[in-house]
């Protein structure tokens, strides 16, 4: 049965694991040995590795792979008035939130002549990726863009997929208005090996940001592991929001939070943790009313199949789910939302009350929408504007800290058994008092 209710108020804790169960990735050992394939005929035979990938997986194979300054002209001519003006709103949104994460420098001395710093420096080469299948994203790229640019990345490149039409031109419009101007149409794991190790047409890059297919998680994830790659931005799995409401929300609301989120995919889930019985079945009405209404409705019934409503005993058992599952998306549909937000310690994201929809964050509230999924907010965070910066620390230390502090390290290295580290001390130490005498 599509979105079904659980009560979990007298369940035993395997119930309740089972209930939070996300989606498996069935085939996951033959998609990896697949993509090792392409990303290994990408990094031995470059561009024409490129057009073979293309030809069959996108039925086109263009004879280049840059987009021209003219191709993102007549694409950002093509847009009405309203859209550019969409667009350049959330830039500007993202921009601001962003531009408030510059680090401020940070020097401390720890002890008497020992001076400790962090420095921080721009990646030097990035790889943005925006999909474009059944849905083109021109969000997902202004959400790597604008904080590549504010961190001050010297070489932003763009890889999108090209479809016989050729690339979205809301992304190329995008693109142009973030500053990016190299532009690959390139899609697939195909474009993460030529952002990893370079081809004729495409240079290499330092780090891969932003969301794909399983197909390009695993790429990311391939390219990552290999000294002679590419960094990756964050673990990622499909799309999931988790909703906790009460009794006092409005159902129309709940529904279509969740079922914004569940459009995104088949295997995206949508929970919902109430301590209502009779609000998760009004929610489950409203939900299915809406679905017959929405365009997507095909994804939306395989992806409807793996989310739930879930009842439990009370708000605080909500929460303590709710950090166990470690949601990409937290909504709190609940009267004293902001209080509340005390008792978050896992998520990705999170939208306070029943005014803040989870589409504003993934569009152009001014926060990330490049997000730990499949439970990776337990440990990991949401693209921010550090993900393009390097923080490198510095220690420069007087002769007196030196003969202050050097002793402290030359004990050390005898309890590790490391004598040459004792030494570099020690001769230094010797030479100061010599210096002395």
């Amino acid at each position: 049965m599509s979105l079904r209710i659980i009560d979990l108020r007298a369940a035993d804790a395997g119930t309740r694991l089972a209930a939070l169960e996300r989606p498996s990735f069935e085939g996951r050992a033959s998609l990896l040995e697949d993509v090792r394939a392409i990303v290994a005929a990408v990094r031995a035979r470059g561009d024409a590795a490129l057009r073979e990938f293309a030809a069959r997986f996108d039925g086109v194979a263009p004879e280049r792979f840059a987009i021209s300054p003219a191709e993102v002209d007549a694409a950002l001519a093509s847009l009405p008035a309203n859209a550019i003006a969409a667009l350049q709103r959330a830039i500007d949104n993202v921009r601001v939130f962003h531009a408030a994460q510059m680090p401020a420098p940070l020097v401390v001395e720890t002890s008497p002549g020992v001076r400790c710093e962090r420095i921080v420096r721009p990646i030097d080469a990035v790889g943005l990726y925006v999909p474009a299948g059944s849905a083109p994203l021109p969000s997902a790229l202004i959400m790597s863009a604008v904080p590549a640019k504010l961190a001050g990345c010297a070489r932003i490149v763009l890889c999108t997929p090209a479809g016989r039409d050729g690339v979205d031109p809301a992304i190329l419009a995008a693109a142009r208005l973030c500053g990016i101007d190299e532009i690959f149409a390139v899609g697939g794991a195909q474009a993460i090996a030529a952002l990893a190790y370079g081809t004729e047409s495409i240079p290499k890059v330092a780090k891969i940001v932003g969301p794909g297919s399983a197909w390009v998680t695993a790429a990311k994830q391939i390219v990552a592991e290999d000294p002679a790659g590419a960094a990756l931005d964050l673990p990622a799995g499909p799309s999931e929001v988790l909703v906790i409401a009460d009794a006092t929300a409005n159902p129309e609301f709940v529904a279509a939070d969740l079922l914004a989120q569940a459009e995104h995919d088949v295997l995206a889930q949508a929970i919902l943790l109430t301590d209502s019985a009779a609000f998760a079945s009004r929610v489950r009405t409203a939900a299915l009313a809406q679905l017959e209404r929405l365009s997507r409705r095909a994804i939306l019934e395989q992806s409807l199949l793996r989310s739930r409503l879930l009842v439990v005993d009370d708000i605080d058992a909500a929460f303590a789910l709710s950090n166990e599952y470690g949601p990409e998306h937290l909504i709190l549909h609940l009267p004293d939302a902001r209080e509340r937000l005390a008792d978050v310690r896992t998520a990705g994201s999170v939208f306070l009350g029943a005014w803040s929809p989870e589409s504003i964050g993934d569009y152009c509230s001014g926060t990330n929408h490049v997000l730990p999924t499949y439970g990776y907010a337990r440990a990991y965070s949401g693209l921010s504007l550090q993900d393009f910066q390097k923080r490198i620390t510095v220690q420069e230390l007087t002769p007196e800290g030196l003969r202050d502090l050097g002793p402290v390290a030359t004990t050390l290295a005898g309890l590790e058994g490391l004598d040459a580290h004792a030494n570099a001390v020690t001769v230094r130490l010797a030479a100061l008092a010599g210096d002395r005498s």
